[in-house]
């Protein structure tokens, strides 16, 4: 992880070093999933989500954020509509650490108490890393699903992410803005659920937990070889929520 942190600073602080606005806030609102237990619902939101960041301003359509983000997301089979999904009986939760670098495009020129656009829709897109944890709780007890490899296989905790979305910008007092949006990630993973491909051999799995980790359905259709997760080779998760930040000018302005 630090190789990355180090790596997305450098890369923010040689993009601005002529910029001439600093920008710093927080972020609180919502974070939700679509994967092996949510493969058709992109607005469905399961947990809390958190942030602070850092933006720079280069003038009033474009600036490059640094952030980090704490979410949560879970899913379960035994909510769905399907019928064999609910028989599937998976479940998960898990905790995301974000750290992302994104730039930003304002639709009109925005710099707060200085522009005279009080507002402005804008898109962003960019790169992230991030840690995550799929967790499940099986007879009163909570397991690290990603340690116990119930698919018989082994993978990463953390992942490479594409950050994108869309927002408003408001600027509801001197140099104050309250923004909102809506930002997806397209994870290099299919993990952050710990549902992938299909059930693995429960003959070679390393422990009884496994078993029961790997196969939670009433009637044990965990067959070698059938199918467990949706195929799809990434998850994608996503936050949604208000920001509100504080705008320094420099004397070197550019207005």
């Amino acid at each position: 992880m630090a190789k990355y942190l180090a790596i997305l600073l450098l890369t923010f602080v040689s993009f601005t070093a002529e910029a001439q606005t600093w920008e710093v806030g927080g972020f609180a609102g919502g974070a939700g999933y679509m994967g092996d237990l949510n493969q058709n619902d992109p607005f469905k939101f399961s947990g809390i989500a958190g942030s602070v960041f850092v933006r720079r301003n280069f003038d009033g359509y474009l600036s490059l954020k640094l952030g980090y983000t704490y979410g949560v997301i879970k899913g379960a089979d035994s909510l769905s509509q399907n019928a064999q999904a609910r028989n599937r009986n998976l479940s998960f939760n898990t905790q995301l650490s974000e750290l992302s670098l994104t730039g930003e495009f304002n639709f009109m020129e925005y710099v707060p108490s200085v522009s005279k656009n009080i507002y402005t829709p804008y898109v962003f897109a960019g790169i992230a890393y991030t840690g995550y944890t799929p967790k499940a709780t099986y007879l009163g007890q909570t397991y690290d699903l990603r340690t116990i490899e119930t698919e018989g296989k082994s993978y990463p905790g953390s992942t490479i992410a594409v950050p994108f979305g869309l927002g408003i910008k408001y600027n509801i007092a001197g140099r104050w803005t309250l923004g909102a949006d809506l930002g997806y990630r397209i994870a290099y993973t299919d993990y952050i659920d710990d549902v992938s491909g299909v059930y693995a051999d429960k003959t070679k799995l390393p422990t009884p937990l496994a078993i029961a980790l790997s196969d939670r359905s009433v009637n044990q259709i965990g067959v070698a070889g059938t199918q467990r997760g949706d195929l799809r080779p990434k998850d994608t998760y996503m936050f949604v929520g208000l920001s509100i930040s504080y705008t320094f000018i420099t004397q070197k302005c550019y207005y």
